[in-house]
């Protein structure tokens, strides 16, 4: 076999490799639509008598000026079996004060910089054996249906649920780019691939865990820094379980609203991309051995890039083939017509904000601070453990 030879064959495995992440949300979609599984958004009421027992843990790193709004959602759900565990790592904490019974304020004694360690720090000082674990963020609001709609996944012998994360605020460009983001990722990499027979991705908050399942995967390990979602949901799918993805679940999540605010939240997300994607390689192989459906269609979305990088690549290719191989280069062109298409379709049918769909405008400079994000990946996580939020808190009626 002669170098040339070689080489061809290596650039065009390359290209699938890259081009695969195209086209495979539209191929998701008409699956899910050949499929046409049942819609059920999980609003059933239950038997207070028979509620199961959450811990809702808040963590807080450094800023608790919206804990006061989370705690107020919270304290109205549609739900009574649960408790609130607020763990405010290096807080100040002596202007939160709670009157309500089912708030528990922690502030451990040391900094933990880390969401595992908050996460267990409140695990180990639980009021009582609570069964089902919740994890939010302290920039969400909780919707009242939120533990309803989980319950329904759960009694269905579910043992991890992820919610649906909306926008709490459209307030800048950059906050819209980052919805229109979120958007996408529900649709395609939650609702539509648990659909079909794989897991939800986790998405760091509004997700919840059998306690004795979030116990076993992680409570081994010691994970500094960002990332925790990743190797959760790789400990779920690789132990043969799904994570179910509940439309109903919703918690609204403070966007990135400020250039260096994206760019340093980036910085950490690519970050641990790089650290965790041959986590893919692991699930891939086990699901051709165990020809389980959902490891192996779970192993591909973790081997996919961030966003913006497999676009840029995508663009390479179809930049190089326009010279080299004009046959090539149209069938990156119809990987990329149908990869808008499916990022369209995403869009109109989760009856997006027309403020967002105003801001598209603005995609080349929303990618042009991820590149810079590039930057600061090797110390990304040295800028912040969490991201600082600017968006002024609106008081929660």
């Amino acid at each position: 076999m002669s170098i040339q030879h070689l080489t061809n064959i290596v650039w065009l495995i390359l290209q699938i490799m890259i081009g695969y992440n195209l086209i495979l949300p539209f191929i998701l979609l008409l699956v899910y639509l050949i499929m046409r599984p049942k819609k059920n958004y999980g609003y059933n009421s239950i038997n207070i008598g028979q509620e199961a027992d959450y811990a809702i843990i808040v963590t807080a790193y450094e800023q608790t000026s919206l804990l006061a709004g989370v705690v107020a959602s919270i304290l109205k759900l549609k739900y009574s079996n649960y408790l609130i565990y607020i763990v405010a790592d290096n807080c100040d904490i002596s202007t939160l004060h709670f009157e309500d019974e089912k708030v528990i304020v922690l502030r451990p004694e040391e900094v933990l910089s880390s969401n595992t360690r908050s996460h267990f720090y409140a695990i180990n000082r639980f009021k009582r054996n609570h069964e089902r674990l919740a994890i939010i963020d302290s920039d969400n609001l909780v919707d009242p249906n939120f533990l309803n709609a989980l319950n329904y996944y759960f009694d269905q012998g579910y043992y991890a649920v992820q919610g649906l994360r909306d926008a709490k605020n459209l307030d800048t460009l950059y906050a819209c780019l980052d919805a229109a983001r979120d958007i996408y990722y529900h649709f395609y990499d939650g609702k539509l691939l648990f659909s079909v027979g794989s897991s939800a991705t986790l998405a760091g908050s509004g997700m919840a865990f059998t306690t004795r399942l979030y116990k076993e995967c992680l409570a081994h390990q010691d994970i500094v820094g960002a990332g925790f979602d990743k190797i959760l949901q790789k400990e779920i799918v690789n132990r043969g379980y799904r994570i179910a993805f509940a439309e109903g679940a919703i918690v609204n999540d403070e966007k990135t609203s400020k250039s260096d605010q994206l760019v340093n939240q980036r910085a950490r997300w690519i970050n641990t991309w790089f650290k965790y994607f041959t986590f893919g390689f692991t699930l891939l192989g086990k699901g051709v051995v165990r020809r389980n459906i959902n490891q192996f269609l779970f192993g591909l979305i973790l081997l996919r890039p961030p966003l913006f990088i497999f676009l840029l690549l995508g663009l390479i290719c179809l930049m190089i083939n326009l010279i080299f191989n004009p046959m090539l280069a149209m069938i990156w062109m119809i990987g990329f017509i149908l990869f808008v298409i499916g990022f369209f379709l995403a869009l109109v049918i989760n009856k997006t904000n027309p403020k967002i769909y105003q801001s598209l405008w603005g995609i080349p400079k929303f990618i042009y601070f991820q590149i810079l994000s590039l930057f600061k990946v090797r110390n990304a996580n040295k800028h912040s453990v969490a991201t600082k939020h600017f968006h002024e808190e609106k008081s929660n009626k």
